[in-house]
């Protein structure tokens, strides 16, 4: 088995990269985990309480769950990953049973920032992309499937974003194996990637 995390930045082309190795990879061999899916339960909470979350903070991940789940998966043993709303701000009740696989893929912002979760990977990636691209695409998403208008996304940006990404997420790619500049559009450094991924599988 190799375990693959994938961080960077929101917007930096995470989706993309997974999806470019997901796609060299022969079918039922990969399993892709998303960070997002480990936000705190918070259904304890009022939801004026939980509109309140910051989602780019560390403290609003489980982290022992998520690394237990992939250290489960690392041993041959099927996880039921949680589910997360948006929309309540917590966890929903239903989850997503995940089958081991000969990949793992684990994909977030701050894949990288948990120690636990690190030592279980096999190969780090950091997704870079330059600030005001990655601000570009995350105006271009929201407007589009969210519907946000352009002032609050400007708004969570300055507020939000930058500061969480400047203090938590960018200081991550110090622990990276490899870091991919410009995101999934840097098809030669992709390529590399895909290349090690399938050739690491041959060894195995």
């Amino acid at each position: 088995m190799l375990i693959i995390g994938i961080a960077g930045g929101t917007g930096s082309g995470k989706t993309t990269v997974v999806r470019k190795i997901v796609d060299t990879l022969p079918p039922d061999t990969v399993a892709v985990i998303p960070q997002d899916s480990y936000y705190n339960d918070q259904s304890h909470l009022p939801l004026a309480v939980r509109k309140l979350t910051n989602f780019d903070h560390p403290d609003a991940f489980e982290w022992p769950l998520l690394a237990h789940q992939i250290d489960e998966l690392r041993h041959g043993r099927a996880i039921e990953q949680p589910t997360y709303s948006y929309l309540t701000c917590t966890r929903l009740a239903e989850t997503i049973r995940v089958e081991p696989r000969e990949v793992i893929i684990v994909e977030g912002i701050m894949t990288l920032y948990d120690k636990q979760l690190r030592d279980l990977m096999d190969l780090k990636i950091f997704v870079d992309a330059e600030p005001d691209e990655r601000l570009l695409r995350v105006i271009e998403r929201d407007i589009a499937e969210r519907g946000h208008p352009l002032e609050m996304l400007i708004s969570k940006y300055r507020n939000v974003l930058k500061p969480m990404h400047d203090e938590f997420i960018e200081p991550t790619k110090q622990y990276a194996d490899i870091i991919i500049p410009n995101g999934g559009e840097n098809a030669r450094a992709v390529a590399m990637m895909q290349m090690y991924i399938l050739a690491a599988l041959i060894r195995r």
